[in-house]
């Protein structure tokens, strides 16, 4: 199926769209499982009816998360209104409403205690999400050419919605962030000898064929092992895999018994933003360092404080301060 030439067809045109390579291997899924669902008919041969029949089947059969299903829809609309070049129009369905979600929340001593349960670069990288408010993906994707000591800051390229952000890099990190890197750089010279390098864009790796040897464009926490790239089929070497950073954290949280909360590497984006508004930074500069679209999306962290605006106290502290009823 995944050799198919259809699909071969699809991946192109998501390739020269400039879709990134997840964004890509997740429309593919949802695609074949949607031809799968009808039974191995073509795409061209059917419509709107036949998508709502496999998004309600989704909903009701197999109980799939609302997000979820906006994937599946995303990837349909792509093969109808851009590839196929048939129109979906009006599917007349609507998506489960998803009840809002404040999320979870680390304090600053749960976070000391997980990092002390950590070490060496699972460490770092945990200093960086909290210290940072980087996603998970984002953190490992930093190449040395990101870092900027001079100005305190990291930048993200490339980030959701493929943007690219400032945020604040702390300096309490600024010997071990100089320590990893230096075994990055260990790491690529010895890459070099046999031709190889960090992982590039296609364009890149193209249009300077030895960029691969230059050292900003290492990553700063490099895979333990090489692999092939998934578009040029050379030997490279890619960031991290999230699995192992997840691993340490799975770990840290069960020896800090903190195993009854729902915590994951997200957690620590929460818990920088929430400290931010806690100590009176502006939602708006909040905003850019997590690089959302809308002050709206910031805004769930006021929630969070239990307040929609940080530093508003209880009317019955101002009330009765100092004491207990």
């Amino acid at each position: 199926m995944s050799a198919s030439p259809f699909l071969n067809e699809l991946r192109q045109a998501m390739r020269l769209r400039g879709y990134s390579l997840r964004t890509e291997k997740t429309y593919l899924y949802w695609i074949r499982y949607y031809i799968r669902f009808h039974r191995m008919r073509h795409p061209r041969e059917m419509s709107g009816p036949h998508v709502v029949d496999f998004l309600s089947f989704l909903a009701n059969s197999r109980h799939v998360a609302v997000n979820t299903q906006k994937s599946a829809l995303n990837a349909l609309a792509f093969l109808y209104n851009q590839f196929l070049q048939q129109p979906l129009g009006n599917l007349g369905f609507s998506h489960a409403k998803r009840q809002r979600q404040l999320p979870e929340i680390l304090t600053p001593r749960e976070v000391r205690l997980l990092l002390d349960a950590m070490s060496g670069r699972n460490r770092l990288i945990f200093s960086i999400l909290y210290g940072s408010g980087l996603r998970i993906s984002e953190c490992l994707r930093l190449r040395i050419k990101d870092v900027d000591f001079a100005n305190n800051s990291l930048t993200i390229r490339n980030g959701k919605g493929n943007k690219d952000r400032k945020t604040l890099l702390s300096r309490s990190l600024y010997p071990v962030l100089k320590e990893q890197i230096d075994k990055a750089l260990a790491i690529q010279r010895e890459d070099n000898k046999r031709a190889i390098g960090p992982s590039l864009p296609d364009a890149l790796s193209r249009k300077y064929p030895n960029a691969y040897r230059q050292p900003a464009w290492m990553y700063v926490f490099p895979s333990t092992g090489i692999c092939r790239h998934p578009l040029t089929d050379n030997l490279c070497r890619h960031h991290l895999h999230p699995s192992v950073p997840r691993k340490a954290l799975y770990n840290a949280v069960r020896q800090c018994h903190l195993h009854h909360r729902k915590i994951n590497c997200h957690t620590f984006r929460h818990s920088f933003a929430t400290e931010l508004l806690k100590s009176g930074r502006d939602i708006r500069t909040v905003q850019e360092l997590l690089g959302h679209n809308d002050v709206s999306t910031t805004q769930i962290y006021t929630h969070v404080l239990g307040n929609h605006f940080a530093g508003t106290n209880s009317p019955l502290d101002d009330l009765m301060p100092g004491t207990a009823l």
